[in-house]
């Protein structure tokens, strides 16, 4: 892994996931730079990681060669623009996990065609277990997109988008997909529970069945999900007459239905910062 001088601008939940990725796969911590406003979050990191910590987003990119884009969409332009008016970006890599953000925009914010890579993790990512989509221009050289994939490879797997506008097919099918299991989950559970089940005890039963049936996806990659699902679908049995209900009742229509949501969403975000 290159070890770039890595500065992050922001220090939420996903800055400090890639962090801990991150040292844990032995990058430097003194090339691990985090500002942000808030002194507790960056003493947080900085106890937990050892890693340089500044409220000077200034320092921060006088610190870096390469720079994590982490703060909320809305706060963006004005947080770039003031970082563009004080510093020389000359030569510096961006890596934006703003949602919603095209590269032409930011690099509108930046005043320049500095090389931006696009990333969308997920929520898995604290865990190590994240879903990336990444995506980068042809002002961007194979050397910052293999450090990009190597960064975001700390804390999961990465996909590369061909076009911009995959980023958003990303959104629907990993970025925001960790919520629809969570419901489907809150579903199940409820419905345990009402059939004479101790809530924990309901928990224990779905999170076990959801993660033993991600294990095997995981681990039979040659069968398809389809084929997966018929070796627990025995003709006539209980799981058929469950399966078949969810079918009936449109199931497939209505999961397609929301990850359309979630692009037109992301298309519409697109035009508001």
């Amino acid at each position: 892994m290159q070890q770039k001088k890595l500065a992050f601008i922001g220090a939420g939940n996903m800055t400090r996931s890639i962090i801990s990725g991150l040292i844990q796969s032995g990058y430097d911590k003194t090339r691990i730079l985090a500002s942000n406003p808030s002194m507790p979050k960056l003493e947080a990191l900085s106890e937990e990681f050892g890693i340089q910590v500044t409220q000077s987003n200034d320092e921060a990119c006088q610190f870096a060669e390469a720079i994590v884009l982490a703060v909320k969409p809305q706060i963006m332009a004005d947080m770039l623009g003031a970082l563009t008016a004080n510093n020389d970006l000359e030569g510096k890599l961006f890596l934006s996990i703003a949602a919603g953000l095209p590269v032409a925009r930011l690099q509108t914010m930046l005043g320049g065609e500095y090389p931006i890579i696009r990333i969308m993790p997920n929520t898995p990512s604290l865990i190590g277990k994240g879903m990336s989509g990444l995506y980068a221009d042809d002002t961007v050289d194979r050397d910052d997109k293999d450090y990009a994939d190597s960064v975001m490879g700390a804390v999961g797997e990465t996909v590369w988008v061909d076009r911009e506008d995959g980023i958003n097919g990303v959104i629907a099918a990993a970025g925001s997909s960790p919520a629809y299991f969570f419901l489907f989950l809150q579903a199940m559970e409820e419905e345990a529970v009402s059939m004479g089940f101790d809530k924990s005890v309901a928990r224990l039963m779905v999170q076990q069945a959801m993660l033993g049936a991600a294990e095997m996806v995981c681990h039979n990659p040659e069968i398809e999900l389809s084929q997966l699902r018929s070796h627990v679908t025995s003709k006539g049995g209980t799981t058929a007459a469950a399966v078949n209900t969810l079918i009936e009742e449109g199931l497939q229509e209505t999961v397609s239905k929301a990850m359309r949501a979630a692009v037109a969403r992301a298309e519409e975000m697109a035009t508001q910062f």
